[in-house]
């Protein structure tokens, strides 16, 4: 059996409020109602999508996890701006974007390595860091702000998380399957 998964960070509840905002704020763009909107219950930074991950692939995930991050310190995550994004050919995103982190590009790099070493083929080459607070076809209308919000949100990465992907009837499911603490900035 094979399942959507993804590695991702959860925010803080104050963080997921005035994203859920900036997302209403920007519904007015969204005249010919393209965007398919993400529940902020749902929010999250993802890292690395891994796409159709195998259930022994799942656990040797874990395994890996808790052994690279066993030393990783949490960090704070700036999220700088929202933005739109084009993920695939077919697919756009209107995202929430970090600022340049390196802590968040170190961890970034040791979750690659993991799903490589896990043998799960993954293009990381074009991929941001980014929370999608909408989902829209590539071909669309959606009248762009002139300028999109600055953000200046901070938000405590003290914990990485695989979850499953599920569609469900109103938009995706979120499963989480494991979940590992980084340790304490103190």
């Amino acid at each position: 059996m094979r399942i959507r998964t993804f590695f991702a960070l959860r925010l803080n509840n104050s963080v997921v409020r005035q994203l859920a905002d900036h997302a209403d704020s920007l519904c007015e763009y969204d005249r010919k109602l393209e965007v398919n909107w993400v529940d902020s219950d749902h929010y999250h930074l993802t890292l690395c999508f891994l796409g159709d991950t195998a259930l022994e692939q799942v656990e040797q995930l874990e395994i890996l996890t808790k052994k690279q991050l066993k030393d990783e310190r949490s960090f704070q995550v700036c999220l700088a701006k929202v933005s739109y994004y084009e993920i695939s050919q077919r697919l756009s995103l209107i995202a929430a974007l970090p600022a340049e982190n390196e802590a968040l590009k170190s961890l970034q790099k040791s979750v690659a390595n993991m799903v490589k070493t896990a043998g799960i083929k993954s293009d990381l080459a074009d991929f941001k860091p980014h929370i999608t607070l909408g989902k829209l076809p590539n071909t669309n209308k959606l009248k762009h702000p002139k300028k999109w919000p600055e953000l200046n949100l901070h938000s405590l990465a003290d914990s990485v998380v695989l979850l499953q992907s599920k569609q469900g009837e109103h938009g995706s499911v979120y499963t989480p399957l494991f979940e590992v603490d980084l340790q304490d900035l103190a």
